[in-house]
């Protein structure tokens, strides 16, 4: 499985950030597969933001608070997050990431994208 993120590089504050994950070589629909987004803050460790699952429930990490909200295209094989009300604390490199049965495996990575929020 390959995963490749596109969206805008720069976010101005208080906006929406929409980051789109292509998939390829397999379904986002393959049953027990799960499609998370990861960010990596400057100077931070990896953060767990969200995830949909191959049925398209969704999954957040509580503290971001109600913030994310990741959805699916299955014609398209995408998933796509959207952040909400962004401040420069949400600067970071983007991940898009599958994982097979389990949420605490990550299986494949996309090359990840540098958001940065500035106005």
């Amino acid at each position: 499985v390959q995963l490749q993120e596109s969206g805008p590089g720069l976010v101005k504050p208080s906006q929406t950030l929409s980051l789109t994950c292509t998939v390829s070589g397999g379904s986002i629909t393959t049953t027990y597969y799960y499609w998370s987004w990861i960010r990596r803050p400057p100077g931070k460790g990896l953060e767990w933001i969200g995830a949909i699952s191959y049925s398209g429930s969704t999954y957040y990490s509580p503290f971001l608070k109600s913030r994310p909200s990741i959805s699916r295209d299955t014609s398209e094989n995408q998933f796509t997050l959207q952040l909400s009300s962004v401040s420069p604390e949400d600067a970071a490199v983007y991940y898009c990431v599958s994982s097979f049965t389990s949420l605490l495996q990550y299986d494949s990575w996309g090359q990840g994208t540098q958001v940065t929020v500035s106005s």
